[in-house]
């Protein structure tokens, strides 16, 4: 049985979903302009992808998921603890969509445009209670990840 098809169908699913690559930190920063926009102490730092078919409910899911996500230590020392009072620093990350099976030079038209990416990072960040970078600007994100941690949700 040739089960190619049934392959690509759910890599195209999985491709229609937002994004977030989630890493534990200890510390995160994030520049524009030579300029601070924004910190953290510990906690999570998003890199945020929208992809064209997402929509507030997939925002609203994906800020849950994170919000609960259980990566910190808890009295034992095992990662079974959620954010609690630590921070969330979220950062627009289009090319978490870049295409690179045919040839080099990445293809992101399965991201949403930014007219409707930004709304839904908007979305995401005030559900999840993150502080921001700034969409759609060329950034510097500094990062000391913590473990390391670093998981990708889809919603």
């Amino acid at each position: 049985m040739d089960n190619k098809p049934l392959a690509r169908c759910a890599r195209a699913i999985l491709a229609r979903q937002m994004r977030a690559l989630v890493q534990r930190v200890s510390r995160a920063a994030v520049r524009a302009q030579g300029r601070p926009v924004a910190e953290i102490g510990p906690g999570l730092l998003v890199l945020l992808g929208v992809a064209r078919e997402d929509d507030l409910a997939t925002a609203e899911r994906l800020a849950e998921k994170v919000r609960a996500l259980r990566v910190f230590a808890d009295a034992q020392g095992q990662m079974n603890d959620a954010l609690g009072a630590r921070e969330i620093l979220c950062v627009s990350q289009f090319t978490l969509y870049g295409e690179t099976r045919r040839g080099n030079r990445p293809s992101f038209t399965a991201a949403a445009p930014s007219a409707q990416a930004e709304p839904l990072y908007e979305r995401f960040c005030a559900l999840a209670g993150a502080r921001r970078g700034v969409f759609g600007a060329h950034m510097e994100v500094e990062l000391v990840n913590d473990g390391p941690v670093t998981l990708l949700l889809e919603a």
